[in-house]
């Protein structure tokens, strides 16, 4: 989507609206252990800043059921200050007296962050008089939260149809390197596809199949597909009502040419549990009592050799139980592979979610093309869904 950016808009002497998407993790103090999206949104607020802008900020946190101490972004204008190098000023509600008190005092180079959008139901229910209150706070709107782009919501998509609406940095970047990894990629083009569940992936494979050259499959999602193959899975979970599925999704493959990969062994485990007993076997003759926890060597081997070859790689879903050290080994070795083959020349996509934390807790975050920052987002595009936030901005003239 050729959608307009910052660059295109006047803002020197204006008022901007920016949606971000500071949707961090924080632990039960309320410290931020994550500010991997906070510093994502840098690059468009320093623009904004640096071109004489006063900018208002806002976000949603976590899923409150209305205001709510717990969820509030007053942790995040902190660490966001801390990061810009200048103060943050911090409005205790997002529309109304105590959002316009706030926004209206700031001068050319300033910038505030409002309270959770979320603290009012009409957020969610993209509320046209709610994002009518939310548009008297901009003269401009500007979109920077691709994590959110895929919900209508009154702060993503209701004030773009009030306020000329733009892209940012971050957006722009998102669509930019997805939106070529789907339409005009470097070939061949694979797809390493994991996760726990074949229900929640089934319409982005049925995508890429039409796309790519070769799809890898791994994560508890494969089980289903192992277990639509006749396969003994032991006490391995599996979507039953998937099977059909899973099966027409290979066979689909096979019409379109697509090289479909299985894991062909499996780490095991005897219990859920970070600390089980495991071993190695063939991913067709997992013993009863035992359960698939990761993709095992062979696996990894085969996965790597399609890999070598290849020259855009979408990365969508861990390829084991990854929060488990002990069953993270297969994830990590591909990430170390992307990470080898970014420095080769090929371009690797991160598809956000767990993939994204995982690449993180790698620390090759740094290494790779791009590491997407919408989860559920990322798998609507590569979907081919339309993206709500996304579709409500300004297209580009040029």
């Amino acid at each position: 989507m050729n959608k307009a950016t910052i660059r295109d808009a006047q803002v020197e002497g204006k008022r901007i609206l920016a949606r971000v998407d500071f949707n961090v993790p924080q632990d039960e103090q309320g410290n931020i252990t994550d500010d991997t999206r906070i510093r994502a949104s840098l690059p468009t607020i320093r623009y904004l800043l640096d071109h004489g802008a006063a900018v208002a900020l806002m976000s949603h946190l976590g899923r409150p059921k209305g205001a709510d101490a717990k969820y509030t972004l007053k942790p995040v204008a902190i660490r966001l200050s801390e990061l810009l190098g200048q103060p943050v000023q911090f409005a205790s509600d997002c529309v109304g007296v105590a959002a316009e008190s706030v926004v209206f005092a700031l001068q050319a180079g300033q910038v505030a962050l409002l309270e959770n959008v979320r603290f009012h139901p009409e957020e969610e229910k993209n509320d046209p008089a709610f994002a009518a209150q939310m548009a008297k706070l901009g003269d401009i709107y500007v979109n920077d939260a691709f994590g959110s782009a895929h919900r209508a919501h009154a702060s993503t998509e209701g004030v773009a149809h009030i306020l000329p609406a733009y892209a940012g940095f971050l957006m722009e970047k998102e669509l930019n390197f997805l939106g070529s990894a789907l339409e005009n990629p470097q070939r061949p083009l694979v797809a390493i596809i994991g996760g726990a569940k074949v229900s929640d992936k089934i319409a982005v494979i049925e995508r890429l199949i039409t796309l790519a050259n070769a799809i890898l499959i791994g994560g508890g999602m494969a089980n289903t597909f192992l277990k639509a193959e006749g396969y003994a899975i032991g006490d391995s979970l599996f979507e039953e009502s998937k099977l059909t599925e899973a099966r027409r999704l290979q066979l689909l493959a096979q019409e379109y040419n697509v090289r479909f990969v299985l894991p062909s062994d499996a780490v095991i485990a005897d219990a859920f549990s970070a600390e089980a007993a495991s071993q190695t076997v063939s991913a067709a003759h997992v013993p009863d009592g035992w359960r698939i926890l990761d993709i095992g060597p062979e696996t990894t081997r085969e996965f790597q050799h399609v890999l070598q070859t290849s020259q855009t790689i979408i990365f969508n879903g861990t390829l084991g139980v990854a929060e488990f050290p002990k069953f993270a080994v297969g994830t990590n070795a591909i990430i170390q592979t992307l990470v080898n083959r970014t420095s080769e020349g090929a371009v690797t996509i991160i598809g956000g979610g767990d993939s994204a934390a995982a690449v993180e807790k790698a620390g090759a975050a740094t290494m790779v093309t791009h590491v997407s920052t919408g989860g559920g987002a990322s798998l609507e595009f590569l979907e081919g869904r339309i993206l709500p936030g996304v579709a409500a901005l300004k297209d580009a003239e040029r």
